[in-house]
């Protein structure tokens, strides 16, 4: 047997999955440099790009989604079951697993279930406000459950232990909390900088996701006139979604006032406006106020991050955003509004009034940083490592 431990994280699909089991691997990593690391994922999630792109080994199995209703997948999924579980067994068997970590996703089940069967510490990390079905099945027989919120649905079983730890952060945004945390001015103006905003005035943010969200852009573009009155704005339209947004701009407030997001846009205009920002950190960083949607990860990284937002929750499935905000919301972090809510009279009769209150900012950002958890990464990394040096 080796003298170093061994960990294989399982996980994927989506990056809501694969950022928080990176940033976790990252962190092992940097706390126990000579750990054998891999990952358990499929061929078809974001985590076949993303793994290698990092620097972890990656074995990969077949998706084994749970069957929903009778029909002709349901009766196949036994034998998928049995043949992905057995793929595992072998996986596990050759990486010498020390800790089997799970982060949901379909890749994790059958992981969970292998490394149960073969006596094989199991650690899961729900980012979740309502648990997934793997993790619900991983947590009958995981050691310890850390969870991004409280309530998730997930229980643990006799002698283990579930506990908040908060989201792992992406590192740039685990970078951009250490420098708001040491000099939040500071931060603010390199963020503003490199966008081509001015850091002495008001900046709101407004995101929909990489795909944007179209209730939000109306209602936001809108109001380019009312909201230019007493903030600078940064639009995060989504792809394919800008020409609309530019033109609602141009008509509520007129062409002059558009621009796009660079340092080169400085004295530009005072609306940029673009598809998509890849250094959000850098947005983060300078903005007074964000309006978003409530995905559990947008959630999890504004709230780390003390930033004041207005959630939008997606208006689909069992309400699984509104779950999301709810509690930052209640610890006084921002304000929950329905979808079919968020109109530009809202936003006219809202935001420029909230931009225009500093100790009302100042009193939501620190409930939002109170609220929020910024060493997720590193609790969930010394975690795995106990297990990994208990087990040996």
């Amino acid at each position: 047997m080796s003298d170093r431990v061994s960990i294989v994280l399982a996980g994927g699909g989506t990056a809501g999955h694969v950022n928080p089991l990176l940033s976790i691997a990252s962190e092992i990593r940097r706390i126990r440099p000579d750990a054998a690391i891999s990952v358990i994922g499929t061929e078809v999630g974001l985590e076949k790009r993303l793994v290698p792109a990092a620097g972890f080994e990656m074995d990969t199995i077949e998706k084994v989604p749970f069957p929903r209703s009778i029909n002709a997948d349901a009766f196949k999924f036994p034998m998928r079951w049995i043949h992905e579980t057995g793929r595992v067994k072998r996986i596990l068997t050759e990486r010498h697993a020390d800790v089997l970590v799970g982060v949901g996703g379909y890749a994790s089940a059958p992981a969970y279930y292998t490394a149960h069967k073969m006596g094989i510490p199991v650690v899961i990390h729900e980012q979740n406000a309502r648990a997934g079905m793997a993790n619900k099945l991983g947590s009958r027989w995981a050691d310890f459950i850390g969870t991004v919120y409280d309530n998730t649905g997930l229980t643990a079983r006799p002698g283990a232990v579930i506990e908040r730890v908060g989201l792992p952060l992406r590192p740039a945004i685990a970078q951009v909390a250490e420098s708001m945390e040491q000099d939040r001015a500071a931060a603010r103006i390199a963020g503003a900088t490199a966008l081509g905003l001015d850091p002495n005035r008001p900046i709101v943010l407004v995101t929909g996701g990489s795909l944007g969200a179209q209730s939000l852009n109306i209602a936001v573009s809108n109001t380019a006139r009312e909201l230019l009155d007493v903030t600078q704005v940064i639009h995060l339209t989504g792809k394919g979604k800008i020409s609309q947004v530019r033109k609602l701009v141009e008509a509520s407030a007129g062409a002059d006032v558009l621009c796009g997001i660079g340092p080169d846009s400085a004295g530009q205009g005072d609306y940029h406006a673009a598809e998509y920002l890849e250094r959000i950190d850098q947005a983060f960083a300078c903005a007074d106020l964000v309006v978003c949607r409530s995905g559990a990860g947008t959630v999890a990284e504004i709230a780390a991050l003390g930033l004041p937002a207005v959630y939008v929750p997606l208006p689909i499935g069992n309400g699984e955003q509104r779950y999301n905000a709810e509690p930052v919301v209640e610890a006084g972090g921002g304000f929950l509004v329905r979808d079919s809510d968020f109109t530009s009279e809202w936003v006219a009769g809202h935001v420029p009034a909230l931009l225009s209150d500093k100790d009302k900012l100042r009193g939501l950002a620190q409930a939002a940083w109170t609220y929020g958890i910024r060493d997720a990464a590193h609790t969930m990394a010394e975690r795995v490592l106990a297990f990994a040096d208990a087990k040996r």
